[in-house]
């Protein structure tokens, strides 16, 4: 990566609320530094993470339900805050919860308005990443 270059592996944002996943550099040959950052007009949220290419491989997966309209949980293993995008919710739009389980055992959950072809465009911000 570029010194001083960002890149995005998860970029979910409407109008008020966000959730992003910046990619900061690598961490060996197996592992990325990254950050994700959670944005509301009323709370805002930011974690350190370690990514590993077993987590991008399920974030593979994840997007193949998130695909077929199934709700997901990634990043399960407490190394990492777990990533939930749920459907069905009260809201008429997605729901997307940060959960701290390991650390501070908070959670941010924001609804965010997602455009059409929004997983097509996680797919290529996947597949940026693994070209690192």
């Amino acid at each position: 990566m570029a010194e001083g270059k960002e890149m995005e592996l998860l970029h979910l944002t409407d109008h008020e609320n966000s959730v992003v996943i910046r990619v900061l550099g690598r961490r060996g040959p197996d592992g990325l530094d990254a950050e994700v950052v959670v944005t509301s007009s009323f709370c805002n949220g930011r974690l350190g993470l370690h990514l590993s290419s077993k987590d991008l491989d399920d974030w593979v997966k994840a997007l193949d339900d998130l695909a077929l309209g199934r709700s997901i949980c990634w990043m399960t293993d407490l190394r990492n805050p777990e990533i939930n995008i749920e459907f069905n919710t009260q809201f008429s739009v997605p729901l997307i919860t940060v959960e701290d389980v390991q650390g501070s055992g908070t959670a941010m959950a924001v609804p965010v308005d997602l455009p059409d072809g929004w997983i097509n465009e996680q797919r290529e911000r996947l597949e940026h990443v693994r070209q690192l």
